[in-house]
């Protein structure tokens, strides 16, 4: 069984290629795309997923809280922050996000951190 993945971005572009560079990877098995990014949580709370790339420009001003509640009742779950702004690195880091991807990096650096954030998960 490969790894669930879950893309949570308003972004239409970045959906698709997300979901094309996701889908050709032979140790993921399913990759679930969502692109309402009002509220984080409720999307990761209904999702089996062992990991979430998660839109931090797009999602409200609560996505750190949601990140926070997401990580309490799912300590296992890795979530890795996505945003073209390369400041918004350290508050995703602080939030409880497991790691951060630039939008401007190219998809080897997702699937690279992907791999990296769900090392031990039993799949």
């Amino acid at each position: 069984m490969g790894l669930r993945v879950l893309v949570v971005d308003d972004d239409a572009d970045v959906r698709a290629a997300l979901r094309l560079v996701l889908l050709q990877q032979p140790d993921i098995a399913t990759v679930s795309i969502v692109d309402n990014v009002d509220n984080p949580l409720a999307q990761i709370e209904a999702s089996a997923a062992d990991v979430v790339l998660l839109d931090w420009d797009g999602c409200a001003s609560d996505a750190g809280d949601s990140l926070v509640l997401a990580r309490r009742l799912r300590p296992e779950l890795a979530v890795i922050a996505l945003s073209a702004r390369p400041e918004a690195r350290q508050h995703a880091l602080v939030s409880g996000a497991t790691g951060f991807v630039s939008k401007g990096d190219p998809p080897e650096r997702v699937l690279e951190a992907v791999r990296v954030h769900t090392r031990g998960i039993n799949r």
